[in-house]
């Protein structure tokens, strides 16, 4: 049976990128934006203390991926979806002591963050929506006493958020 060099190529350069990104996956830092299954965020208190933490993930084994810096914010997003950042002084004012969040991707922010504030509220507890945190970005907040220091984050899956620029 004759099959062509081209076709063995291709197949070889397929089983190989397959291959690679196998081997991405199984080291917890997949290149692909798929699947998003949404980011954890932590708040440092300084930008030293920031980096300080970013050094000391790595030495677990969680990675930096990139940064990405907006309003004011500095940010570290790591290959586990991890995100260490260091807020301005008005994001503390906005979210109150809401300052850390889980983030949860959503068609709809806004949307979305509307109808996790109003399950809340049905169920006894207060839950505000907060949109202007970061008005540049497809953002949007809920502050409730559900959570001790934490909020909820609604925001569109990576593709449909801005690049980061470089540093």
């Amino acid at each position: 049976m004759f099959v062509p060099i081209w076709l063995l190529i291709l197949l070889g350069i397929v089983v190989l990128l397959s291959l690679a990104w196998a081997i991405a996956v199984a080291r917890r830092r997949n290149p692909l934006p798929f699947p998003d299954p949404g980011s954890r965020i932590f708040c440092a208190a300084s930008a030293e203390a920031k980096e300080a933490l970013v050094v000391l993930l790595a030495r677990y084994g969680v990675h930096e991926r990139f940064q990405f810096d907006s309003s004011g914010i500095r940010r570290s997003i790591m290959w586990d979806g991890t995100i260490i950042n260091v807020p301005p002084p008005d994001s503390f004012e906005k979210l109150g002591p809401h300052a850390a969040a889980i983030g949860l991707v959503a068609a709809d922010p806004v949307a979305s963050a509307n109808e996790a504030a109003a399950f809340l509220r049905e169920r006894g507890y207060e839950a505000e929506v907060v949109l202007d945190v970061e008005p540049e970005l497809p953002i949007a907040f809920v502050r409730t006493n559900a959570f001790v220091g934490t909020a909820l984050n609604f925001r569109k899956h990576l593709i449909h958020m801005p690049r980061p620029g470089k540093r």
